[in-house]
């Protein structure tokens, strides 16, 4: 292990029994057998979810141990607020994550701590977040939701029901792809997912099993899932490159967006611009985690608004008297829905799509004043625990209920007990990106459509590295009243006039995410 500028290097999977001396007090699973571990009884496709039971029975923090694979859980909000502290925790890149190096290599996302391109990947994309870039994304927003409600309004004409997490997937692939690259997939005149989708849906499971598979019997037991792990790496690679290779023949230049930084910012201190290999990274990066999550996020919420009408109603009468019968709302109108962001919070605090983050100790110390680590020790904090903590949230805290996100609760909590988009200098670069478009996708969706749910179905979540609901499908009823002709806000038809008076409305540029990173 060797340390650059302050952070820790780890590379390969480093066992709890390396970083934590006194592992001995760190309880585990009864009934550990020789070998195998505490993996009697686990469901290798849940592993968070067995954590999560294994946690409520063992406390704030638990370790468990597989085919000579010890890891450390944390799951308790102090532990994992410990962990939060810059100088002496960073991020970690392991398990699942370290598993999509082979195809997303030192992108944002996957990047060790000590690799440059992190640093310089994040100043050039940056400004890709900032208040006038969103104002720009917006109107292409609106065009891909319409899109996804003229199907709905298709199925709901035809007496079928949504299949919700297959079309949020179908709407935010969409949505990252126009805005960030320029680059229409198609989705919602398919029949089936884009092969993208079911490519991208490939690596991440087999990210996933490698965690639960040993690794002296992967040859054996994945050996037909590797292979088709590099057919689904090479169409993700290839369909990238094709749409890098569109935009430089096109000779780029114009669109702004987070490609345009890619291909043409440098750093100006320096000079220094992405590699092509980089770009590539980057752009798969994006495509993969600026979509999925979102997909999820979005899929959970109509899940919980259908099965509580009165909340959903909520929510519709705040879109209603905020957004008027404006069909196409501003990019500053979406900020205004303060209930449907709190309804969108709350689904992230009991379904944190990106379900767990690393923190790995950059100098020898001790978590919590009880448990000492080494340096290049790490931990896996659940966030899916650290948003269940009765501490915190209290006895209830498996009910949803949008209101512990009103202003009062909020400033009365603890710092960095909320954590769904990572911590620090490497939490989510997109942030701001997903939850504007997630606001806006739920105050269209509620303002047009009553949801039914399926009286029959029953929450499952499937587990690819994020978090989905399984089979959650929806009946649709149109709004009586609603108008759809009525007129734009946005002085100018279509979405130049949308971007031009956006534009006109915004500040300079700046980073909206406070502590911005990947």
């Amino acid at each position: 292990m060797t340390a650059t500028t302050g952070t820790t290097a780890s590379r390969g999977f480093r066992s709890a029994e390396l970083g934590w001396p006194e592992l001995h007090r760190i309880p585990h699973p009864p009934h550990r057998l020789p070998l195998i571990g505490d993996a009697l009884g686990s469901h290798p496709r849940t592993p968070i979810q067995d954590s999560m039971r294994l946690g409520r029975r063992l406390g704030p923090i638990f370790r468990r141990k597989a085919f000579g694979k010890e890891i450390v859980f944390v799951g308790g909000a102090a532990l994992a607020a410990d962990m939060a502290d810059e100088s002496r925790f960073a991020k970690h890149v392991g398990l699942g994550v370290a598993n999509l190096r082979p195809v997303a290599g030192d992108g944002l996302f996957t990047a060790y701590n000590d690799e440059p391109n992190w640093q310089l990947a994040h100043d050039v994309l940056a400004p890709g977040f900032s208040r006038e870039a969103m104002a720009g994304y917006h109107p292409l927003m609106l065009d891909v939701t319409e899109r996804l409600m003229d199907h709905w309004d298709r199925a709901g004409a035809a007496g079928r029901p949504v299949d919700v997490p297959g079309d949020m997937t179908k709407l935010t692939l969409e949505t990252i792809a126009r805005t960030g690259f320029g680059h229409d997939f198609g989705s919602f005149e398919r029949d089936r997912p884009h092969p993208f989708v079911s490519a991208m849906v490939g690596v991440l499971a087999h990210a996933q099993r490698r965690n639960v598979v040993p690794d002296p019997l992967a040859p054996l037991l994945l050996r037909a899932a590797s292979r088709q792990n590099a057919v689904d790496m090479a169409f993700l690679n290839d369909t990238v490159d094709a749409v890098v290779r569109a935009r430089r023949s096109s000779g780029g230049g114009g669109a702004g967006d987070l490609l345009d930084r890619m291909l043409e910012t440098a750093r100006p201190e320096t000079g220094e611009r992405l590699s092509a290999t980089n770009v590539r990274r980057q752009v798969l990066t994006f495509l993969i985690a600026g979509h999925e999550t979102t997909s999820g996020a979005l899929s959970f919420a109509l899940h919980y608004l259908a099965l509580r009408p009165e909340l959903a109603a909520r929510a519709r009468a705040e879109v209603d008297r905020v957004w008027g019968d404006t069909t196409r709302p501003g990019y500053d109108q979406v900020a205004k829905l303060r209930y449907v962001r709190r309804v969108l919070d709350e689904t992230l605090r009991l379904w944190p799509t990106a379900p767990a983050y690393s923190r790995e100790a950059l100098e020898d110390t001790v978590l919590g004043g009880a448990h000492p680590v080494r340096r290049g020790g790490w931990a896996l904090v659940l966030t899916t625990m650290l948003h269940r903590d009765p501490e915190v949230w209290g006895a209830d805290a498996e009910r949803f209920d949008p209101d512990r996100f009103d202003a009062a609760a909020v400033r009365a909590r603890p710092p960095h007990t909320y954590k769904p988009f990572g911590t620090g200098a490497r939490a989510c670069i997109g942030r701001q990106f997903a939850l504007h478009e997630a606001t806006l996708v739920l105050g269209l969706l509620l303002r047009r459509y009553e949801l039914r749910p399926d009286p029959a179905y029953r929450l499952t979540v499937t587990e690819r590295l994020t978090l989905m609901p399984e089979g959650l499908r929806l009946r649709l009823e149109r709004r009586p009243g609603y108008r759809p002709e009525a007129v734009d806000t946005v002085p100018g038809a279509g979405a130049e006039g949308a971007v031009e008076g956006a534009r006109a409305r915004v500040s300079p540029s700046r980073c909206p995410v406070t502590g911005a990173g990947d």
